[in-house]
C-alpha cells in the first residue's frame, strides 16, 4: 500500500532541495532568499518535532511553581510574569531560575540549535 509522505518528510525534502540543489545554482539575493527559506523551514521542522514536548515540560514546571495543575501554558506564563512583577515570586528563587533556564534552553534548542550556549 502506498502512503503519502509525512509533513516531516515533505519538509526535509524541500529543505534538502533548497540547500543542495537550488541555492548552489543561485547567486546574490536569490541565493540568500533560498537559504532564508531553508532556514525558516528547518525551524518549522524543529518546532514540529520538539515544541510539544518542550511546552509540556514548561507547563509542568510552571504548574509546580504555582501549584496550578489545571491552567494552560499561556495562562501559567502570564501568572508567573504577574507574580514576578508584583513581587510575589522572587526572580532570585532557585526553583524559578531552574525552571526558566530549562524552558529557555529548550526554546533555544528549537530556535538556534547551533547556539554556543547549548554546547556541553
Amino acid at each position: 500500500m502506498h502512503e503519502a509522505p509525512s509533513s516531516e518528510e515533505l519538509l526535509g525534502s524541500v529543505i534538502g532541495f533548497l540547500n543542495q540543489v537550488a541555492a548552489p545554482q543561485l547567486s546574490g539575493q536569490a541565493a540568500f532568499h533560498a537559504r532564508v527559506a531553508a532556514n525558516a523551514l528547518a525551524l518549522i521542522e524543529r518546532e514540529m518535532a520538539h515544541k510539544p514536548a518542550a511546552d509540556a515540560r514548561a507547563q509542568a514546571l510552571y504548574a509546580a511553581l504555582l501549584a496550578d495543575l489545571t491552567s494552560p501554558l499561556e495562562a501559567l506564563n502570564q501568572q508567573i510574569c504577574a507574580q514576578i512583577r508584583d513581587g510575589c515570586l522572587s526572580y532570585k528563587d532557585p526553583a524559578l531560575l531552574a525552571a526558566l533556564r530549562e524552558v529557555t534552553l529548550a526554546q533555544l534548542a528549537i530556535d538556534q540549535p547551533t547556539y554556543s550556549g547549548l554546547l556541553p
